[in-house]
């Protein structure tokens, strides 16, 4: 789709800088490390990202949206073969793929190998808008690849995909971002969308806390699913973020890339 690359970008910096000057505004928590010690890594690793997804792209030549356009052309998927409203079926699109990365979200946590990859975006000791884009290459390259099976087997319209990868984006900032937001707006946000507060509880050191709450956009598939978590036991501002590394060694680039690789 034409513009498409630059539609995602401009979306996905201004965003960015959105929530970025909105959590120095308005923090929720203390940081422990320096924002600049954070960001050269946390952005580095998704330079790789995009980096390790040009060069997929070599080896599938149709990334999520180019295999959208494909299997419409070719009528292959399910939706091809319905007769959907247009607007129905982004819809629907939005929907289905936001409870397939629900999914992905707990499998990686429940997978061992995976974990060990996954763990990459909680080792981070802070959480603000940088963590949304802390995944190891790996992994990125792993979703994808679920991404353009399932964009094959539904056959959803390119546009359904670039708004749905759009607001996945866009959600997954937000609720990363470390911003304070009034109790009030939190409780009626949180009904639809996860909110900071509810995903910060994710990135929580205790297990029990960070096994729950796995939404990216919407907040219904954790109550649905009996996975959801309303506060946690120490509160947010004297709740631990990350893991067992309560270091300046995951804000290190090759430390956080070869984490997936340690014995332990």
């Amino acid at each position: 789709m034409e513009n498409e690359h630059l539609i995602r970008l401009t979306a996905f910096l201004g965003l960015f800088c959105l929530f970025a000057a909105l959590e120095t505004l308005a923090p929720r928590r203390e940081r422990s490390l320096p924002r600049a010690k954070r960001w050269v890594t946390n952005w580095a690793i998704t330079i790789i990202d995009a980096l390790t997804l040009r060069a997929l792209a070599i080896a599938l030549p149709l990334l999520a949206v180019g295999a959208a356009i494909d299997a419409g052309e070719n009528g292959w998927g399910l939706f091809n073969r319905m007769n959907l409203h247009a607007g129905f079926e982004v819809i629907l699109t939005i929907l289905v793929f936001d409870f397939a990365i629900w999914l992905q979200h707990l499998i990686t946590h429940k997978v061992p190998v995976l974990w060990r990859l996954h763990r990459v975006h909680h080792a981070d000791v802070d959480i603000d808008v940088s963590t949304a884009i802390r995944f190891h290459p790996v992994e990125i390259a792993l979703s994808m690849l679920l991404k353009i099976g399932l964009v094959y087997l539904l056959g959803p319209s390119a546009l359904g995909i670039i708004l749905f990868e759009i607001i996945l984006n866009g959600t997954a900032m937000f609720n990363h971002a470390n911003i304070k937001l009034p109790l009030r707006v939190d409780a009626v946000v949180r009904k639809i969308l996860v909110t900071p507060d509810m995903h910060r509880i994710h990135h929580s050191d205790q297990r029990m806390e960070h096994d729950s709450n796995y939404g990216f956009s919407l907040s219904v598939w954790d109550r649905i699913f009996g996975t959801y978590t309303a506060d946690p036991q120490k509160g947010h501002t004297g709740m631990t973020i990350g893991l067992e590394w309560q270091d300046e060694r995951p804000a290190r680039l090759g430390w956080s890339l070869a984490l997936p690789f340690f014995r332990r």
